[in-house]
């Protein structure tokens, strides 16, 4: 199965919160994981927030970005193109969502997604909205 996860649903992988398992579970059963572009960014900002923070050292902080980017290697990751933007578009017109949430969005459809996986709730309704299996970890 296609599984995508925008980055809310991602970082679960590397950090240890609400909804970890289920991420670890959907990896598991994942034939192929998909991400968009942005989520490596966004990820990668939230490690660099947790290290800023005091709530992981500068070791960990260096582990974590690099499981990531080993992890990524292997997944199908969306560039920002014409068609994911217009994807967002409309779901952003369609749904009160953030910007960002949209493109996670976009990202999935033209990736063809068979499972959309957020911890967003309003970004969980938006996606089934537009046509997308979703659910939220």
């Amino acid at each position: 199965m296609r599984v995508f996860f925008d980055s809310s649903a991602f970082v679960k992988r590397y950090v240890r919160e609400a909804g970890s398992d289920a991420v670890l579970q959907w990896c598991d059963q994942a034939s192929e994981i998909l991400l968009s572009g942005i989520a490596l960014a966004e990820i990668v900002s939230g490690f660099c927030r947790l290290q800023r923070e005091g709530q992981i050292t500068d070791p960990q902080y260096r582990q974590l970005k690099s499981l990531l980017l080993a992890d990524v290697e292997d997944a199908a990751i969306c560039d920002l193109t014409p068609m994911v933007l217009a994807q967002a578009i409309a779901s952003l017109e369609a749904n009160l969502l953030r910007g960002m949430d949209a493109i996670h969005i976009g990202s999935a459809l033209v990736l063809e997604a068979e499972l959309f996986v957020t911890s967003d709730q309003r970004q969980l309704l938006a996606a089934q909205r537009c046509g997308l299996r979703a659910v939220s970890v």
